[in-house]
């Protein structure tokens, strides 16, 4: 009966020390990984800050995303440390992220889409945009959506990957702006009075630039009208002010040296 005590002590003096052991190298694990997690996601965070170029929003989730799955591989250890299979485990996890997956398809593509909009930045914060069929300023970029305000100052949400999977076009990518413009004259119209009246409208213009020279030339014979295609060019702020103004000063030029500009008519011949 003592040698059975003695035996019987032993083995729960293995059992404490061994287990002991794997408490410790688990604690070890857990503050090593949290050491790591808290490194790598500084790490990159800081990357986004050392460039303006980068977006903020995009490394904080990458940053985030990284934390976690150390953590989560950080977790796998100690239960191996205390012989748990976690090969079972991996695989709970892998179809219970696939159903997640298939039920959320459509937010994880607004995701995948945020991403690859914040990483290669088509467009910014306060870009005039035309995409998904609205026209507006862009207002906010998230990893889902995209805000954008209209000129009649509504918010208008935008899932990403309807900006991403479709044309896009970025108004204001470039400093300089074209303003296309068309201003119809009659057929008896003298084509350089009416040419050097327009380029006097352009060039009393204060937020038209001289360089690149504006374009100004014949673009159509219709039926009433011959048609000068004009192509002025501002700085991309200015660009609405140019075209809705130039019209009516234009029209004004025209009325002041008598040039007639044409409506669509018809002429009708009654037979005898």
């Amino acid at each position: 009966m003592e040698n059975e005590a003695i035996e019987q002590a032993s083995a729960g003096w293995s059992w404490f020390v061994s287990n002991s052991m794997n408490v410790l190298y688990a604690i070890a694990i857990i503050v090593v990984a949290l050491f790591l997690a808290k490194l790598a996601k500084r790490f990159i965070v800081q990357i986004a800050n050392s460039k303006p170029s980068l977006d903020d929003t995009l490394f904080e989730f990458l940053g985030s995303l990284v934390f976690y799955i150390i953590l989560v591989f950080a977790g796998l250890m100690v239960l191996e440390r205390f012989g748990i299979t976690t090969t079972s485990l991996v695989a709970l996890i892998g179809a219970a992220g696939l159903a997640i997956g298939l039920a959320l398809q459509g937010t994880l593509s607004n995701l995948a889409a945020g991403v690859m909009l914040l990483l290669f930045r088509p467009f910014k914060v306060g870009d005039f945009i035309d995409g998904a069929g609205v026209f507006g300023k862009v207002d906010a970029i998230s990893l889902f959506t995209t805000d954008l305000v209209t000129f009649d100052n509504q918010q208008i949400i935008i899932p990403n990957s309807e900006l991403w999977g479709t044309k896009l076009i970025n108004h204001s990518h470039f400093e300089d702006r074209g303003v296309d413009l068309t201003f119809g004259v009659s057929y008896g119209t003298d084509l350089k009075k009416a040419e050097k009246a327009i380029r006097k409208v352009l060039s009393a213009h204060d937020k038209v630039l001289e360089t690149p020279e504006p374009f100004i030339a014949v673009d159509k014979l219709n039926d009433s009208s011959v048609d000068f295609l004009v192509r002025p060019f501002c700085k991309g702020e200015h660009y609405f002010d140019l075209r809705y103004s130039l019209p009516q000063l234009v029209k004004e030029e025209f009325d002041r040296q008598k040039i007639e500009i044409p409506f669509p008519h018809r002429k009708v011949i009654m037979a005898k």
